[in-house]
């Protein structure tokens, strides 16, 4: 099958414990660039959550929101650090002698001492911490299984995406096949034409003698030969047939593709460059717009 480069995922887990959230969105990239957001909790988890993103996505630029809630215990519990209060105590003891100063007069005093609530609001004397965590192997375990549903979720909208491209890429592969069969139809016209333009051209000059026949016919040949399109033709039928065969074996085709509409875009520089008439002009300009479609189309292809 083959997978567009955009899409979306989501998979969620909810008990009357906790619940786990798991959210994905991709576009364009030329490598798999993974971002992830999630709680501080699920660091120690990041090597195991990229292996599995890699296991379903080959390119893209993905961010991954992942969000959790523990309805059973807080999610941070606060810490008195006593050491540093003791600290606090001590330089204003310190301060109070030396400058013969009392206490700051934002504090509340009780028979001259600070109270607590307004030593509690001094930094670092009560601290939040996360919660004790849980067990890493039971954690990982619900947060995988939520992981990989949301991959397989985002894996199927992308293959959506991937067919509807692929049907209109072979779509506009029908269009072309069409153009290059107008052009070969147009090519021994457009060398009969010019034979026939010529020689009316230097007839007069044969007449008198000014030019030898040979010498025209060769002539002829050279030219002939500069606007055939007939190995341009082929070249071109070729990567149509190639591009057919890569979206139908499906699989990672982008690469591959964008390869191949480079070369159809060199083999209509070559034929528009060659053009000897207005309407092999048109028909070259309008396959060189058709592959740019497809080029922009193949740029969604992972």
């Amino acid at each position: 099958m083959i997978q567009s480069m955009t899409g979306f995922g989501r998979a969620e887990q909810i008990d009357e414990k906790q619940k786990l959230m798991v959210e994905m969105k991709s576009v364009n990239h030329r490598y798999a660039d993974f971002t992830i957001k999630m709680p501080r909790r699920f660091n120690r988890f990041e090597a195991a959550i990229r292996g599995i993103l890699q296991e379903y996505i080959g390119r893209g630029k993905v961010d991954i929101y992942i969000s959790y809630q523990n309805y059973e215990k807080a999610d941070v519990t606060v810490k008195y650090n006593r050491d540093v209060a003791e600290e606090y105590m001590k330089f204003f003891r310190d301060m109070r002698q030396e400058f013969a100063v009392s206490y700051p007069e934002d504090f509340d005093s009780t028979d001259g001492k600070v109270t607590a609530a307004r030593l509690g609001r001094f930094p670092e004397v009560f601290t939040l911490e996360e919660a004790a965590q849980e067990n890493d192997d039971e954690l990982f375990a619900e947060l995988e299984k939520v992981l990989r549903e949301a991959c397989r979720n985002f894996v199927e909208a992308r293959t959506r995406e991937g067919e509807n491209l692929k049907k209109d890429l072979l779509s506009k592969v029908d269009e072309m096949e069409k153009l290059v069969g107008r052009l070969e139809e147009l090519s021994p016209v457009i060398l009969e034409n010019y034979k026939t333009k010529l020689t009316e051209k230097v007839k007069e000059f044969l007449d008198r003698g000014d030019i030898e026949e040979g010498r025209i016919a060769a002539e002829v040949t050279v030219f002939a030969d500069k606007i055939c399109v007939d190995e341009e033709m082929v070249r071109l039928k070729s990567h149509i047939r190639q591009t057919r065969e890569i979206l139908t074996a499906g699989g990672a085709v982008g690469r591959k593709l964008d390869f191949i509409v480079q070369e159809m875009n060199r083999e209509a520089n070559t034929t528009l460059s060659k053009a000897g008439t207005g309407e092999v002009t048109d028909i070259g300009i309008e396959l060189k717009t058709l592959i740019e479609k497809i080029r922009e189309q193949i740029q969604n292809l992972e």
